[in-house]
């Protein structure tokens, strides 16, 4: 009751306070909310509403004018819509990131109204012609089932999840011996394939494992640190430890004292570290079903690209990680790691088709293909990630069992990628009882605004529907996600975050969501990933440098045969390139960074640009925004006489040469743009300041994150061409005038990735993660089983009824 108390004192304080400044000032507030009104019903954006304030403000020719410091214009300043239902202007702000508050504001009248997430929702759905008001309506909530939850309260918290749970949990478990309880029922019961490991029956409560780790501390102290773990482990054994303490007395010791003293003092700095350290993870299942998942010519194709190479590094690392952590823990063991994805039958010169297919550079890691399969036969083209809906359950059960034949056992971790593969994830965690892990990459809901609301106009093209419910089930039902930035969660002070765009939303009528997901909930972890070092690296790496592929660079750049793979010529060669890589589509906005070149003729003087995406030939395509995005690049050469400032390459999918074009880009001092109007993370910002090449890159996202403006590159806003074409002209022209800056932003750039973005850095981590959160969910509520009877309703009921609306292609 108390915190309802707290929530209703706060709203009734708001509220007050905004009337009395509506009052104080109720001919600019009269003014200001007829503006908004005479626009009509609709939604309005947050400069929309600024700009109306600004011009009354103006008006008054006092450029101290208080209005400015009044609390209303306070509210409106943290506004992210408003929706126009004259006479009423109702407001959704967002005081911080998380943190959401709705009022409802008669125009005329100036009477303030607090609403409920509901009521917002409900007025919300207006818009559609009262189409649904009045009607009964799903409401989701997700909010009763981790009412009692630990959270963090501080949006500075959010992304730290593991740290404030074990701060929280490790408390409440160790006040005293009783309560320590778990963690030796989990150390006796913990197994490898029928094996036991860490304690066995020897050792049976509290005292009896101070007793056995002192005789263990007082035997190892007696030993060289390299003394082998085969040489002690009898005795070990008969003190009630068994294997996974270590593979030296060393590492054994260390293990020892990290347990005596969470056993003495509790802290989860050392509670964090120790449990990260239990053997706990050996075979790992990779779920990403859509698109063509192989590892050569099909990273320029539809649906794959970002997220094949970030799969295809990861398991790199994260099978290193688990083969040093395995020989550390002193265990004779072989890691598995299983990519499933989709077989494709028609897989146009890929590898897509086979079912087994051994990552390159990996021992112990492998592509299981599975195929959709559909009651007429199997799927043999492919199909967009948009489309694969109604596939999805069938290939999870079918998948099951391809993965219990190449483990002969299940999984410890299982982690999905994107939409599709967090749902399949959920599907097989449910019915195997494992950790799992979700990763987004990207959320559409942020990249298309008003989706929710106006979600029919998007479902024939992108089923909003059906993804919008998976990714709600996957978040909820996942034990821990990880992000690459803390922009993914929770935004920034002025953007609202992807996962944070999920807390609060409506599909009229269809159902409406009041408290989907929370980004304070300590399942939130940022793992940031980087580049593979082999691939990527810096130009000053002389002695590992490929120049054998120089020569096919420079054809690439400056090849006069215009044809399928390039258009355009670089008349002079003595200019520095602007350069970038990307899909071609609306999102990464590639047309937008080629018009601002073109509308700059100081920027056309100091350099030349090179983009790397798409098809050239718009016939090659089969991806709609792809398509659209050829057209108009075809009409920017063209309205701004590009000709011989301007190459355009096709996608590109040697990896190794792709990491050598951005070294020659940096030879001839370069630079990388990333102009994408949203960024999740950015892989290619990180490939580029890799590889020493100073970056550019969208401040809507992730690359807001990974770069300190003007220190290690730059941010660039792409709703603004105009001030990126003057960024990019600065920097050029500063250059010229003094060499030394664009190396000073290049090892700036190169020491940011060295201390956050790298491969190691993440697989070390996620391993961490994936022991801590299997610990809890073993020994404490974790597992919310409340919530998972919630989505297993929810799905049987809600999304297998929106997927049977989805058209399913026939097999040929």
């Amino acid at each position: 009751m108390r915190a309802s108390s707290s929530r209703f004192d706060r709203a009734s304080s708001l509220k007050e306070s905004l009337q009395d400044s509506l009052y104080t000032y109720r001919n600019d507030f009269i003014s200001l909310f007829s503006r908004y009104v005479a626009k009509g019903k609709g939604i309005l954006q947050p400069h929309e509403l600024f700009d109306e304030l600004d011009k009354i403000v103006h008006e008054h020719n006092e450029p101290n004018h208080k209005l400015q410091d009044i609390p209303f214009v306070k509210l409106l300043q943290s506004a992210k819509e408003a929706i126009v239902l004259p006479p009423f202007v109702s407001i959704a702000t967002r005081p911080s990131p998380g943190v959401w508050e709705y009022v409802r504001v008669d125009a005329f009248e100036l009477n303030v109204d607090n609403l409920t997430v509901a009521e917002y929702l409900q007025f919300k759905e207006e818009l559609l012609d009262g189409q649904f008001v009045g009607k009964y309506v799903l409401e989701l909530d997700f909010e009763p089932f981790n009412a009692s939850f630990p959270k963090p309260t501080r949006s500075s918290f959010i992304g730290n999840g593991v740290q404030f749970l074990n701060r929280h949990l490790s408390s409440f478990m160790f006040r005293n011996k009783e309560s320590l309880e778990p963690l030796l029922a989990f150390l006796r019961a913990h197994k490898y394939d029928g094996h036991g490991m860490m304690l066995n029956d020897r050792i049976h409560n509290i005292s009896k494992l101070q007793f056995s780790l002192a005789k263990a501390e007082e035997l190892l102290s007696k030993l060289a640190p390299a003394t082998p773990y085969s040489e002690f482990e009898y005795e070990l054994q008969g003190l009630g430890i068994e294997r996974g303490w270590g593979d030296t007395a060393d590492r054994v010791s260390e293990m020892v004292h990290l347990l005596l003293d969470i056993l003495q003092a509790p802290d989860p700095n050392t509670l964090e570290t120790f449990l990260g350290r239990i053997p706990m993870v050996f075979n790992v299942v990779i779920v990403s079903p859509h698109g063509y998942f192989g590892q050569a010519n099909v990273l320029g194709l539809p649906d794959t690209g970002g997220q094949v190479v970030y799969i295809l590094d990861q398991v790199r690392a994260l099978e290193n990680e688990m083969l040093l952590r395995i020989q550390k823990q002193g265990l004779d063991v072989s890691p598995k790691i299983l990519i499933v994805t989709r077989l494709i039958p028609d897989a146009k010169g890929t590898t897509c088709n086979q079912r087994l297919e051994r990552v390159a550079g990996t021992e112990h890691t492998h592509i299981l293909r599975v195929p959709f399969r559909t009651k007429d036969g199997i799927l043999r083209k492919w199909i967009s990630r948009f489309d694969v809906w109604p596939f999805l359950e069938t290939f999870a059960e079918d998948a099951s069992n391809e993965i219990a034949a190449e483990l002969q056992g299940i999984p410890d971790l299982i982690i999905g990628n994107y939409s599709d593969g967090n749902l399949v994830a959920t599907l097989l965690s449910y019915k195997l009882g494992i950790t799992q892990c979700t990763i987004a990459h990207a959320l559409e809901k942020t990249k298309y605004p008003d989706s929710d609301i106006y979600w029919r106009k998007y479902e024939d093209k992108y089923h909003f529907t059906c993804q919008f419910t998976a990714d709600l089930i996957a978040m909820n039902n996942a034990d821990f996600i990880i992000t690459s930035t803390y922009q993914e969660i929770a935004g920034s002070k002025s953007n609202v975050g992807q996962y944070e765009s999920h807390t609060a939303f409506t599909l009229p009528g269809v159902y409406r969501v009041v408290h989907g997901v929370d980004v304070f909930d300590p399942k939130f972890n940022i793992v940031s990933p980087g580049a593979d070092m082999c691939i990527y690296f810096p130009y000053s790496d002389t002695e590992k440098r490929l120049t054998s592929l120089h020569d096919s660079i420079e054809e690439l750049l400056y090849g006069a045969e215009q044809n399928e793979e390039n258009i355009g010529l670089l008349s002079d060669r003595s200019k520095p390139i602007i350069f970038s890589m990307a899909r071609l589509d609306r999102v990464k906005n590639m047309t937008g960074l080629v018009e601002c070149f073109g509308k700059s003729s100081r920027l056309r003087e100091l350099v030349n640009l090179v983009i790397v995406g798409g098809y050239i030939d718009i016939k090659m395509s089969r991806d709609r925004e792809e398509m659209e995005e050829i057209e108009k690049m075809y009409g920017l050469i063209e309205k701004y006489n590009l000709h011989g400032q301007f190459r355009w390459i096709k996608a590109q999918m040697n990896r190794a040469r792709n990491g050598e074009l951005y070294r020659y880009i940096a030879d001839v001092k370069g630079a990388f743009v990333q102009p994408a109007l949203y960024e999740a993370f950015g892989l290619t910002v990180v490939e580029a300041m890799t590889c020493g090449l100073p970056t550019f890159a969208t401040c809507h996202g992730g690359p807001a994150e990974i770069i300190e403006n003007r220190i290690s590159g730059f941010h660039i806003d792409p709703h603004h061409p105009d001030q990126i074409a003057a960024s990019l002209i600065k920097f050029f022209e500063q250059c010229k005038n003094d060499p030394g800056y664009w190396n000073k932003i290049s090892e700036a750039g190169l020491r940011r990735i060295h201390e956050r973005y790298t491969w190691k850095i993440y697989s070390d981590r996620l391993l961490t993660l994936a022991g801590v959160y299997g610990f809890w969910k073993h020994v404490s509520k974790l597992e919310r089983r409340e919530t998972r009877r919630y989505l297993e309703m929810f799905y049987i009921l809600k999304f297998r009824d929106l997927v049977s609306c989805t058209s399913l292609p026939a097999p040929p």
